[in-house]
């Protein structure tokens, strides 16, 4: 049973406000970090900051006794087993997902090629929500923009050419590995957030970072064990520090924003954070301005989501409507 009362207005806020902090000043952070510290080792760090920030709010969440905490309620033993190998499953995909965000936004071309390339999320959510929530996407015109949104990250991918041998891999796809993990996750506890007890965000936020963390921690020590030093030196670099903080607080507020709305339609509002990394790129990264049909191909992929985002938006509206329509009083 949901812990909330849904509100559309507040989602779209939280959203917005996700926006910022996901493309306008994350994409820069990590395109900041010295040449010297690895993308393993810098994704680890942030992790780790985003433990440290991420901790003193769930503490004190759980000091204040805030209701709809895991910890507040009898949980059945097969339902603590099963919301535990959630939270391990979607923590993986989350540790996994933030190294190939930190790695593709060094070797796509930029933060601003890399940003465009995330642009997939919203086709992978709307994918996921139609296959297993059985939200799908059955009207003409939201086909129709779907399939122009495909069509035009193609053509960013192709390099413009439409054919597979344009197709720059394998870093525009490493890029388009970060939406497809966060998608999976963030629907999975989208549904979790609307029907466990686990509806704090700051809860949610903690158990995702600490379990994130471990994940990347295991990793590093199968896969770079001498490295130590390296990794310590990561942690205690201030641009870690910094894209934690950030990172940190744009997932609180993306869980906020999830508990109103469906993950499509808040990742659909996040659509134009490529053309804030972009204009940031110039004067913090030093980049070139994008070229025009990069330029236009977002005008396009935007104007696609955004097309979505009000069919979903109308769709919404007229739920409580029809149902209001067919109580027994109306029926009578």
């Amino acid at each position: 049973m949901a812990h909330t009362h849904p509100s559309i207005g507040k989602g779209i806020v939280l959203s917005l406000v996700s926006l910022t902090l996901l493309g306008g000043v994350m994409p820069i952070i990590s395109n900041l970090r010295p040449s010297d510290i690895g993308a393993m080792s810098f994704a680890f760090a942030l992790s780790v900051w985003q433990v440290v920030f991420a901790a003193p709010v769930f503490g004190l969440e759980l000091r204040r006794g805030t209701k709809g905490g895991v910890f507040g309620l009898d949980l059945s033993h097969r339902e603590r087993g099963r919301m535990t190998l959630v939270a391990l499953f979607t923590g993986a995909l989350f540790g996994l997902s933030t190294y190939l965000y930190v790695l593709g936004v060094e070797k796509a071309g930029g933060a601003a090629n890399a940003a465009i390339a995330i642009q997939a999320y919203p086709l992978f959510a709307i994918l996921w929500e139609s296959l297993f929530l059985k939200r799908r996407k059955t009207a003409p015109p939201e086909l129709a923009l779907t399939v122009v949104l495909i069509c035009a990250l193609y053509y960013l991918g192709t390099g413009r050419t439409f054919l597979m041998s344009g197709l720059s891999p394998p870093w525009f796809l490493v890029s388009l590995g970060v939406p497809l993990l966060w998608s999976i996750a963030h629907v999975i506890i989208k549904e979790e957030l609307s029907s466990t007890p686990i509806t704090p965000p700051a809860q949610v936020t903690f158990f995702r970072v600490a379990i994130s963390t471990l994940f990347l921690a295991l990793v590093l020590i199968v896969a770079i064990p001498s490295g130590i030093a390296t990794v310590v030196a990561a942690i205690f670099h201030t641009m870690s520090a910094v894209m934690g903080l950030v990172y940190f607080l744009e997932l609180i507020v993306w869980f906020y924003a999830v508990r109103h709305i469906d993950v499509s339609l808040a990742s659909s509002i996040t659509t134009p954070w490529p053309a804030l990394t972009m204009v940031l790129a110039v004067p913090f990264l030093g980049d070139t301005i994008a070229p025009p049909y990069q330029i236009a191909a977002l005008a396009v992929v935007v104007a696609c989501i955004y097309g979505l985002t009000l069919a979903s938006l109308r769709k919404t509206r007229a739920q409580p409507a029809s149902a209001k329509d067919q109580s027994p009083s109306r029926r009578a």
